[in-house]
């Protein structure tokens, strides 16, 4: 019903060519339940002689035919509904957690090895004319490179990141916004930023600096939504002084996180589910839904339509040996 509700048509009166198919389905169950009168004992009965035909396949062919012609009519009113296109320009902050318990093995090689490798995979999936801004936080945060279109330099920037000790995730993310005050303005709309997203990998939780809640919040009021990624798994540890010091996900951090900014929480506990998180967040970043004429969209239903329809009528009419 939703999606009813949310088409419109350009040309509604051409709705009313919609009386053909309807009348043509009529018709057909009119002469499907025709009964046919019975002849005298000794006629021969053709009809028990000549093969027969499945009537489903009869059926499934005029149905699809009629669906054809039905949906010809909706392209030819100029349906318009929301569809995805490509953003033409945006700004993502990619800001990565580099607290020590990033060093956990639980994710194969490390934690913070993994997570550079999928980062760089998510550069590839973002178009070529966004914005890519890099900032790395533990106790305190660095803006390690400005927005730019270099992919190259945001790759080589990755590589080089290295862990340090605590985590400031409310840092991380103003550290963050302020990078996003470097990008340049929107070339169609001088004096006006292109939308912009923060991409937060941490496995921790807040030790030090002001509370993420508040930083996330700020990150909201400006439009600018957080897509958190809760990253590691429960049974997570690092050495300190020869001792296991566990180093589990704070989900509930991170999922407060992404609410209040008005963005989504993902969860990954391997190299292959984050790179599968980020090609979702590169989607949901990379495409944006806009009301537009869909005509093409009932044009293809109706070509696939009357495929079938085609072959539903060859399988009738031949005579395979």
């Amino acid at each position: 019903m939703m999606v009813i509700q949310l088409i419109h048509f350009m040309r509604p009166g051409r709705l009313w060519w919609l009386l053909v198919p309807a009348a043509v389905v009529i018709g057909y169950l009119a002469l499907s339940v025709r009964t046919t009168p019975r002849g005298p004992v000794t006629r021969v009965n053709l009809r028990a002689v000549l093969p027969k035909d499945k009537a489903w396949k009869r059926h499934l062919a005029v149905l699809c035919s009629v669906a054809s012609l039905a949906s010809l009519v909706v392209a030819f009113a100029q349906p318009q509904d929301y569809r995805e296109v490509p953003r033409d320009r945006a700004t993502i902050v990619l800001t990565i957690d580099v607290s020590r318990s990033m060093i956990a093995t639980d994710v194969e090689p490390s934690r913070l090895a993994a997570a550079q490798s999928a980062a760089k995979s998510f550069l590839g999936d973002l178009p070529d004319r966004f914005n890519v801004a890099l900032v790395q936080f533990a106790a305190s945060p660095q803006l390690v490179v400005p927005p730019t279109t270099d992919r190259a330099a945001v790759s080589t920037a990755i590589d080089n990141l290295e862990v340090k000790p605590s985590t400031a995730i409310g840092e991380g993310i103003y550290s963050s916004l302020d990078a996003l005050k470097l990008a340049p303005d929107d070339p169609k709309q001088p004096g006006k930023k292109p939308p912009a997203a923060i991409v937060l990998l941490s496995d921790g939780a807040t030790n030090v600096g002001r509370p993420s809640l508040g930083a996330a919040q700020q990150s909201g009021k400006q439009g600018v939504p957080i897509y958190s990624i809760a990253y590691g798994t429960p049974g997570g540890y690092v050495m300190e002084d020869g001792q296991r010091q566990p180093v589990p996900v704070n989900h509930h951090e991170l999922a407060a996180v992404a609410k209040a900014s008005g963005g989504e929480k993902f969860s990954a506990e391997s190299l292959g589910q984050l790179r599968d998180v980020y090609k979702s967040i590169a989607r949901s970043v990379g495409y944006e839904k806009v009301y537009a004429e869909v005509t093409d969209r009932f044009v293809g239903y109706a070509l696939l339509l009357a495929v079938l329809a085609g072959l539903g009528v060859i399988s009738l009419a031949a005579r395979w040996p």
